[in-house]
């Protein structure tokens, strides 16, 4: 059976959300002008598993109609299902909508879910506000690993040098990951000092480390 606009429409109006779900899949095969229009009716679907699908959809469905897209975002960074914030979170970074920064801001700091503070550190790099730095720097205060990687590579998207300094104590971290993440960031960095940083990064015991300091050293 061929997957139309109509056959997918009809799917989302089922009771069954397995099939709702099925239906926000099948939009992907569809002209992105129609899965807008229809993503939008699973975007306000009772399950929060059909509206996590319909809004991760946003990131590349959304470029049909920015401003409208803002507004629906700015609408599920408050749903009640942390899953579909995080999601909202991701698609306006790969959106870039700097427009829903003091939403993400406030969001960040009101939600005590874990996976959404996540998402919003590591949307913020793609976001490229430079209003994130001080954010950003609150995050790297983080006692979980996770939400210091995800910060780290953020300020580095961010390309900011105020950056350097936050992130020089980073590069001894036990972790070699965090040690890479920070290589990485310092790539977007000017100065002696991110240079001197990078130089003895390259002299890391952990080979990808080590390697990827030189090819930003070799690079620059």
């Amino acid at each position: 059976m061929s997957i139309t606009p109509e056959s997918v429409g009809t799917l989302l109006e089922s009771s069954d959300f397995g099939d709702r779900l099925r239906a926000v899949n099948q939009i992907r095969q569809l002209a992105p002008a129609i899965g807008f229009e229809l993503i939008q009716i699973a975007m306000q679907d009772t399950n929060p598993r059909v509206r996590y699908a319909a809004v991760s959809q946003l990131a590349t469905l959304g470029q049909q109609d920015l401003p409208h897209v803002t507004t629906l975002l700015r609408d599920r960074l408050h749903d009640d299902d942390p899953d579909v914030q995080a999601a909202a979170a991701d698609s306006a970074g790969a959106l870039k909508l700097t427009e829903v920064f003091d939403e993400l801001q406030q969001l960040y700091h009101t939600t005590s879910e874990w996976l959404v503070k996540f998402s919003i550190v590591a949307t913020l790099g793609e976001l490229g506000d430079q209003r994130a730095f001080a954010l950003l720097e609150e995050a790297l205060q983080s006692d979980n690993e996770l939400m210091q990687t995800a910060a780290i590579g953020s300020l580095g998207e961010l390309g900011d040098d105020r950056a350097i300094q936050l992130l020089i104590p980073f590069a001894t971290n036990p972790d070699w990951q965090i040690r890479y993440r920070v290589v990485q960031a310092l790539a977007h960095m000017q100065g002696t000092i991110a240079r001197s940083t990078l130089e003895t990064l390259a002299q890391d015991d952990t080979e990808q480390v080590a390697q990827e300091a030189l090819n930003v050293l070799k690079g620059g």
